[in-house]
């Protein structure tokens, strides 16, 4: 019997995808082309799936979990002779804990329904980010993903409190926890989260839920050096008390191309700042909190830390200042373009961001190179482009934009993961000592590397 048929007797013939179907569906949200394996898998819960790791471990398959595949590290890409593991029909809602604050999914929920799911009981998931509708649970956890609201809430694995996996061999660690205290031994969830599927299959977990905020105060301001742009996110920091839920910053570039005449943004702000600035607070008071708000952005433009603001009325009219910070395609018009994701302590960001156009005006006469990000945690996003998309081209952008990052112990992903498309420069942010400690795990969980290999590292 092959392998597809002995899948095939666990899932049933809705579970399996074969021939012409797995090329017809696109390989992420971000690529053209289709899906290249021998098949797509879809188990329904962690049974199956524990059924189908333990044939493909006996088979020696390679496996590639897919989420939502959403990803920019190419963490979920495949190849002939290899299957893909979707968790597109574990999308059940377990139960919600109201008292607990805690919400168990299976991990192929999106993470919008989760969202949607905590608001009806008054709660959230303060994980949010662009790809909210498509992204899965399972595919945050595996990459530790982060988004808008980490310099308050933390990165996903600050959300996780529980995780069900299954290993390589078919064995499930279930570790369904709903304490925020648990110190009974290692916390072996965190063998999962951000390791992009190398070590386990993410089928369930347990959700940490916030009370959800009865206030919501948000500006959109413009500041003129970068100098300026830490000062002010010092100063409502402090002014705040902590409850700074986002500081996103855009430079003039990403701004003006997001808010020109043929994108769907009227600018708020006139063109006149070299940064802008998304500030966002959430308390328990809108009254009391909207009076402290807008008094420390009159203090900021006494001050001329900041050059001007604009103050959103109503959810909509916030809804809108939030889609000219999340309308990243508007960049991908104009020619070939490449994301990256970097992070680095604060001080550094304004010597980085200089070398790295130096570096790009050393190899080209015209290139782009803008900058945003979620800068109030340490967090750059760079899209680069320089008219081709080739190798070569590719390497040398990536060379100006990870070397920088050597003398000042950056990182080279920040929230996005390693996948494929990083591995190379792992070392730049990892010791040698570190890469072989997880080398060493991976010979741990999974000795006949049949999970996600080849990401990561080799």
């Amino acid at each position: 019997m092959t392998i597809l048929k002995e899948i095939e007797r666990v899932v049933g013939e809705k579970g399996l995808i074969i021939g012409e179907d797995v090329l017809n569906r696109k390989a992420g949200i971000w690529i053209d082309e289709g899906i290249y394996a021998d098949a797509i898998v879809r188990p329904k819960d962690t049974n199956e799936l524990s059924q189908i790791l333990s044939i493909c471990n006996k088979f020696d398959q390679e496996v590639i979990p897919h989420g939502g595949l959403t990803g920019l590290a190419e963490g979920a890409i495949t190849r002939k002779g290899q299957i893909a593991i979707s968790s597109e029909r574990m999308t059940l809602i377990e139960e919600v804990d109201e008292v607990g604050r805690t919400i168990s999914v299976q991990a192929g929920v999106p993470l919008e329904k989760v969202q949607e799911e905590a608001e009806k009981y008054n709660l959230m998931l303060p994980v949010d980010l662009g790809a909210r509708g498509s992204c899965t649970i399972g595919g945050n956890i595996s990459t530790n993903a982060g988004g808008n609201m980490v310099i308050k809430y933390g990165m996903m694995r600050d959300s996780v409190l529980g995780l069900e996996a299954v290993l390589a061999d078919g064995q499930i660690v279930s570790s369904m926890n709903q304490m925020l205290k648990n110190n009974s031994g290692y916390d072996l969830k965190q063998l999962f989260i951000g390791t992009e599927g190398t070590l386990g299959f993410i089928t369930r977990a347990v959700l940490r839920l916030r009370e959800k905020p009865s206030s919501i105060n948000t500006a959109l301001v413009g500041l003129n050096s970068f100098e300026h742009v830490i000062k002010f996110l010092k100063h409502m920091d402090k002014g705040l008390g902590g409850n700074l839920s986002a500081y996103e910053v855009m430079w003039k570039n990403f701004y003006e191309v997001v808010t020109a005449s043929k994108s769907n943004h009227t600018p708020p702000l006139p063109l006149s700042s070299s940064y802008y600035v998304i500030v966002e607070t959430m308390g328990a008071d809108q009254e009391k909190d909207s009076v402290l708000f807008e008094k420390l952005l009159e203090t900021a433009l006494e001050s001329n830390i900041i050059q001007d603001a604009v103050v959103p009325h109503s959810e909509s009219e916030r809804a809108k200042l939030w889609s000219i910070r999340d309308d990243v395609e508007q960049h991908y018009q104009s020619g070939p373009v490449k994301m990256f994701d970097v992070s680095m302590p604060v001080s550094y960001m304004e010597r980085y961001v200089e070398e790295v156009n130096k570096n790009f005006a050393a190899n080209w006469n015209e290139y782009k190179c803008v900058v945003f990000g979620h800068v109030g945690d340490g967090n750059l996003h760079i899209i680069g482009g320089v008219g081709s998309d080739d190798k070569k081209a590719t390497k040398l952008m990536e060379t100006c934009i990870y070397d920088p990052l050597k003398s000042i112990k950056g990182a080279i992903s920040a929230e996005h993961g390693i996948g494929l498309e990083k591995k190379d420069y792992l070392e730049i942010s990892r010791s040698e000592i570190e890469i072989n400690l997880m080398r060493t795990l991976k010979k741990a969980l999974d000795p006949n590397s049949i999970l996600n290999p080849g990401k990561v590292f080799d």
